[in-house]
């Protein structure tokens, strides 16, 4: 699975995902931070990209995910720092190694 970390989130979280996840890149080791999020979701299409992981709470309301192949994961998160998002990581596993076929989940805090 070919994951793709937005440049919203740490890159630490990285590390932690490729633990059990083979393929994961961040925007930014990708070249493409400060990408809009139209462009951004085609260029994951365009590169095999399976699923965007991000924090940004706008995107599903700004785009029409219909029209992309990638499966958007939010994490709906008090902030962007890793103590908020590691507490989620066990979630974030599970979605991703069971291959969930929705094309948007959002994940909450517990």
């Amino acid at each position: 699975m070919k994951v793709l970390l937005d440049e919203n989130l740490p890159n630490r979280l990285k590390f932690r995902l490729l633990e059990r996840v083979h393929e994961v890149f961040t925007a930014r080791e990708m070249g493409w931070n400060g990408q809009k999020n139209g462009n951004l979701l085609g260029l994951l299409t365009a590169n095999g990209f399976e699923v965007l992981i991000t924090s940004d709470k706008n995107l599903v309301h700004q785009q029409n995910l219909n029209k992309y192949t990638v499966n958007v994961l939010l994490l709906r998160i008090k902030a962007n720092r890793y103590p908020y998002i590691q507490a989620l990581l066990p979630q974030i596993l599970y979605l991703l190694e069971s291959k969930q076929s929705e094309q948007f989940i959002a994940i909450d805090p517990v």
